[in-house]
């Protein structure tokens, strides 16, 4: 099958830091690649792959990201300009590439399918509800699909991570850990008030080079670091592994309803647990009592902790190579390919 990949153009594959979305595009490229298809990544030049590499941007243009809507454009349009190449186009990237696929879809018949990335948002209910006669959709929960009940969807897979190489380790020093962007809505502030109540030492790695990211870690986190609550900033993913590795558990108190959070599944690839707020798609990505605990309150999170010795390592990791492993991805995605062109 000939497929043309469009990653957003803002970070490169596979990203070396930050980049969710990059990395589950990377894994799904280089999985279509390994079973035999023929896939052109349309991504930043700064990108490595076994696909073919088409660009705009030789370097990842990450520090207009704010207000890069035209680049965005840009980027997308080299990929639509060209779609009698391709069997399919697969879309990763935002609003204004979505547009163009379905202007595409009209013009030529191309089949376009867009997998959703984010939340259910009135903007973005709103946007795609306009598209909805030129696109097929994938999504990435079930919680995030049922936001966007009047769309067309070929499938719901959920993202996924390379386990096999993501050591697996039952030994746990006694830290809390929490990885994410610094943002309110991913809730650093409450984990550094769950482990001040629990008297842990917590460890927290994140983005923090946007304004408001800025912002919020100048208000909410910097005041409270101390020799028991510690920033390591914007981590590599060999040291983020090492922080899974060792850590008692992740905490995951988001403030929002996340479509889903490859965050729970990172740090179950290496035997710890999740103690996770009820938000969006964490029901459906925490088993409660096996892989971690599902709560609705700093004050859950304090309670969960103490149970957490209940949880085994071993099943951690177990319900990922399960539900998350790379393999299956990739297959679902065919399937879905296939009933789009069907």
């Amino acid at each position: 099958m000939r497929i043309g990949m469009i990653a957003p153009p803002w970070f490169p594959l596979p990203p070396q830091r930050y980049g969710g979305i990059e990395f589950v595009v990377s894994l799904l490229t280089e999985g279509l690649v390994a079973r035999g298809h023929d896939v052109t990544l349309f991504a930043s030049g700064d990108s490595e792959t076994r696909a073919r590499l088409s660009y705009i941007f030789a370097r990842a243009p990450f520090e207009q990201m704010e207000n890069g809507h035209h680049l965005e454009v840009m980027h997308s349009l080299e990929a639509y300009m060209r779609a009698e190449e391709f069997d399919v186009i697969h879309d990763h990237d935002g609003l204004a590439s979505r547009a163009m696929g379905a202007l595409s879809h009209r013009l030529t018949g191309m089949p376009v399918v867009a997998t959703l990335h984010g939340p259910a948002d009135p903007i973005t209910q709103q946007g795609l509800s306009s598209l909805r006669d030129d696109l097929r959709f994938i999504a990435i929960s079930e919680y995030q699909r049922r936001g966007f009940p009047d769309l067309d969807f070929v499938g719901t897979i959920p993202n996924a991570i390379d386990v096999e190489h993501m050591p697996f380790s039952a030994e746990k020093d006694d830290y809390l850990l929490f990885i994410g962007r610094m943002t309110p809505d991913k809730g650093a502030h409450t984990a550094i008030d769950v482990a001040h109540r629990l008297d842990r030492r917590l460890i927290l790695a994140g983005k923090v080079n946007e304004g408001p990211e800025r912002d919020y870690f100048a208000a909410e986190v910097e005041p409270h670091l101390s020799d028991n609550v510690h920033f390591r900033g914007e981590v590599d993913h060999e040291t983020k592994g090492r922080l899974y590795e060792r850590a008692r558990c992740t905490l995951f108190p988001i403030q929002w309803p996340e479509p889903f959070g490859l965050v729970m599944i990172e740090s179950l690839a290496y035997g710890t647990p999740v103690i996770a707020m009820r938000q969006g798609s964490v029901p459906e990505v925490i088993e409660h009592g096996r892989t971690g605990f599902i709560v609705d309150s700093a004050d859950g999170m304090v309670e969960a902790f103490a149970h957490i010795d209940e949880i085994d390592p071993a099943d951690c990791r177990r319900a990922v190579e399960e539900r998350f492993g790379s393999d299956a991805f990739v297959a679902a995605h065919e399937a879905a390919y296939q009933r789009l062109l069907g």
